[in-house]
């Protein structure tokens, strides 16, 4: 069970990240114009996370039209973002977090046991915060295959 449980109604907590391209993004530039969905995976060019990553991409312009837009979180650094992002053509914002500070502040790093050592993870995770700066949906646990569709779902209703 991770540390701190984020839950629906709370503000979400704010950050900046560097993306694929080193450039600051500041979750703070998107509030009053822009839903986020927030979603946090383990590594990039992996099987899971790229099948994640590929179905937020193609949701990516239905996203747009519902004033949303999707970023990625892992503690992969800018150089891996890139690579995975080219390699897979993929349109979702990538951040890095090498350091988990983000990571740990939505209550995502688990500890896992990994070839008989114990090792703190990032627990696939997703958070979809309002254009007020609000968390509307707060998913911990979740599968990759079908989530941005679930997701794109949930977006639909908000209000």
């Amino acid at each position: 069970m991770p540390s701190v449980q984020l839950t629906v109604g709370m503000e979400a907590p704010h950050f900046e990240l560097p993306d694929a391209d080193m450039e600051t993004f500041a979750l703070t530039s998107l509030q009053g114009k822009k839903n986020v969905v927030l979603y946090f995976y383990p590594k990039d060019s992996t099987p899971g996370c790229t099948m994640e990553a590929n179905e937020f991409s193609e949701l990516e312009e239905d996203l747009a039209k519902l004033d949303t837009v999707v970023v990625g979180i892992s503690r992969d650094d800018c150089l891996s973002h890139a690579e995975f992002r080219d390699k897979h053509g993929l349109s979702v914002l990538l951040l890095s977090d090498p350091e988990a500070r983000v990571c740990k502040r939505y209550g995502v790093m688990v500890e896992k046991e990994v070839d008989g050592h114990k090792k703190n993870i990032v627990q696939r995770s997703t958070f979809v915060i309002d254009k007020q700066g609000k968390l509307r949906h707060v998913m911990y646990g979740v599968h990759a295959h079908g989530h941005p569709q679930e997701i794109f779902n949930l977006i639909k209703e908000l209000k």
